[in-house]
Parts: C-alpha cells; sequence; structure tokens
C-alpha cells in the first residue's frame, strides 16, 4: 500500500461541535439492536448513532417502569426527560431517523473538514449533495435511484431496515454513490419495469446483502471464492481479526456492506449468508485506525464495483456466497470447527468454472 493511498488520519466518531439534539419516538424495533455486535464495529459515528436511537427507542413500558418507581435522587428528571422528548416531538414522526443520520453526518464532515457528500452525477444531471430526508419527499411513482440520483435526497423511513441503509451511507459514501450511478444508467437505457436486467440486480443484491472481505492473504480470498470454508475460514483462523480487539498482525477482515444483512442480524440466524467481493491489501492496512481502514475501503469498493458493473455480461454469481456468522470472532459458537461442518449451511463449491 503506497504511502500516497493512505486516507488522512480521522476520528469515525467525533463530537467536536455542539449539534441540536434529535428529538422523536422510535417503536420498540430499535430498542432490540445490540450494537455491541462485531458487525456493526466499522459503522461510522456508531456511538452517536447507537446512543440516539437508545434514548428514542425507550418503550412505553420503560416510562411506565419510571412510574412505579419509587422517587429517588435523579428520577424526577428522568421522566421528565423522557416526557420532553415525546411531547416535542408527537408520536410516529416521520422523518426522526434522517434526523438522526442527518446529524451523524454534519459531525462527520465537520470533523474532516471537507464538503458533504455527493452524488455521481450520470447522463446530463449534476452532482447532488446527499443528505437524508422523509420519506414523504419521495414523489409517487418515482423511481427512488433516480430521485436520489437528481436530487441527493434519500427518502428515509423511520424503521430498521432505512437506518441501516443510512448508516451504510455514512460509511461507504462514495460506493454507494457508484451503485446509485449505475441505477441511473441502468434506468436511462431500459426504463423501469418488473426485470431489472443483469446489471441492477448485481447492485441490488450487493447493495442488500454485501459483505467485504479484505485480506493481505490471496489465497485467502482465493479459497472462499472456491468455497473452501477449511481454508478460508476455519485453518487460517489465527489470521483472521477480531473487530473487538483489532491486531496489526491480522490477514483477514469482513465488513457488511448490506443494509438488509444488518437488518436480518438483528436476530442472528446461522443460515444468514452474505454475497461478498475481495479486497486484497497490503499487510500495513492492519495497522491502520479503524476509521482509517474504512475511508480506505470504501475508495477501494468504490473502484471496484465500478469496474464490475461497467461489463455487460456482469451477474449476481459473480458474487462470493459467505455464511456471515461463520467469520472468524463474528459468533461465539464458530470457535468450535465442528460448526462448519452443517453442510446445509457451509455448501460445496458450484463456481470454479466461472469464478472469473
Amino acid at each position: 500500500m503506497p504511502a500516497n493511498d493512505l486516507p488522512t488520519t480521522l476520528n469515525s466518531d467525533t463530537h467536536t461541535k455542539q449539534l441540536p439534539v434529535v428529538e422523536g419516538q422510535l417503536d420498540n424495533s430499535f430498542a432490540t439492536i445490540d450494537w455491541q455486535v462485531p458487525w456493526l464495529s466499522h459503522i461510522t459515528q456508531l456511538s452517536y448513532i447507537s446512543n440516539t436511537i437508545e434514548r428514542l427507542s425507550r418503550s412505553k413500558s420503560q416510562r411506565n417502569s419510571l412510574d412505579g418507581l419509587n422517587d429517588s435522587e435523579g428520577l424526577d428528571n428522568v421522566k421528565s426527560l423522557y416526557e420532553h422528548n415525546i411531547n416535542a416531538s408527537g408520536t410516529n414522526t416521520p422523518d426522526t431517523i434522517a434526523k438522526v443520520l442527518k446529524t451523524a453526518m454534519t459531525q462527520q464532515v465537520n470533523h474532516l473538514q471537507q464538503p458533504l457528500p455527493c452524488t455521481k452525477p450520470a447522463h446530463d444531471h449534476k452532482s447532488q449533495t446527499l443528505q437524508f430526508v422523509s420519506q414523504n419527499a419521495f414523489p409517487e411513482g418515482e423511481a427512488y435511484e433516480h430521485f436520489i440520483g437528481t436530487t441527493g435526497n434519500i427518502p428515509t423511513r423511520d424503521n430498521l431496515h432505512d437506518l441501516f441503509n443510512g448508516s451504510i451511507w455514512l460509511t461507504y459514501p462514495k460506493t454507494k454513490a457508484v451503485l446509485n450511478y449505475y441505477h441511473m444508467l441502468e434506468i436511462e437505457k431500459q426504463g423501469i419495469s418488473e426485470r431489472r436486467g443483469r446489471v441492477r440486480d448485481t447492485i441490488t443484491v450487493f447493495d442488500e446483502n454485501g459483505a467485504v472481505l479484505v485480506t493481505s492473504d490471496a489465497s485467502i480470498g482465493e479459497a472462499l471464492v472456491d468455497f473452501d470454508w477449511q481454508a478460508s475460514l476455519v485453518k487460517p483462523r489465527a489470521k483472521w481479526d477480531n473487530p473487538t480487539q483489532p491486531d496489526n498482525s491480522a490477514q483477514a477482515a469482513v465488513y457488511i456492506f448490506g443494509h438488509a444483512l444488518l437488518e436480518q442480524l438483528v436476530h442472528p440466524r446461522k443460515p444468514l449468508c452474505a454475497h461478498s467481493i475481495v479486497i486484497h491489501v497490503a499487510q500495513e492496512f492492519f495497522t491502520l485506525s479503524l476509521a482509517e481502514r474504512m475511508s480506505y475501503l470504501d475508495d477501494k469498493v468504490a473502484e471496484y464495483m465500478d469496474t464490475l458493473l461497467s461489463n455487460d455480461e456482469v451477474k449476481p454469481r459473480q458474487l462470493a456466497p459467505l455464511p456471515i456468522l461463520g467469520v472468524p470472532h463474528f459468533w461465539a459458537e464458530n470457535a468450535d470447527t465442528d460448526f462448519y461442518e452443517d453442510s446445509y449451511v457451509f455448501r460445496s463449491g458450484r463456481r470454479k468454472k466461472d469464478k472469473n
């Protein structure tokens, strides 16, 4: 990794400026998120997002439990704050998540002293500054990707799916913009129909369910593509980075891209399978801070997807299946090698003839 390829130092979770506190109320589904799981550790502004979502998703039952407690020092203040959050915004506001994500993005660019991220313009459209907006701003009948590409506005509902989608926009803004760009090109060529075509199908699979294997050991990536779970996940386990204890000597790590996959992982199940790409890096990558890794990766994944999607013969099969809970250190049970003997989840390969 040449020195001039290394990103500038940044902190992925900073609060250098005091910004308005987001108010609102979210349903109990948000309270089920375990923000400590290893596969969320790479999300930009994770601390701010998790703390804010936890505050906004306090349930009515929690409020009632406060009412049932005896008064003690600080209890009245807690109840007062909770009531203020409800009354200030009303219930079921349609833009709470949009406001959370917008604030997180503002905090990040303030720290970096950079402009807000932008779309990659397709055809005669201009580059648009990206921002999160209420779903109510999305015109009926317009294609979602076209609306983002022409306005920079990302329609955001108050649900888990859009929370994780926005979190990925924050973490991989360049890559998400590239995916939107290719959607725009295909919409221009083919219009909107039930059949999206190979390019848009590939975008959708990666966008919803993608993961990025980063490795300085080419054999690990090759083994993954060949469905050789022993050579990719089991035997080289000592080479895999532990998200809770990053290791400068590590040689492999997985970072999730797919927002639907993150949503499904709120309730982890062994059969959950990502569709992955392999990014080869120099060993120096693993000496970077997490924020530096993600900045570097956003550039590299954007380049990878630009190359992949510019090929008219691209197809979703070119994304390598990866049972996501089999990633070393993602799930406690995979410390036992018997975990990988489940042939329903860790299936035999199909792809040596078409891996290219």
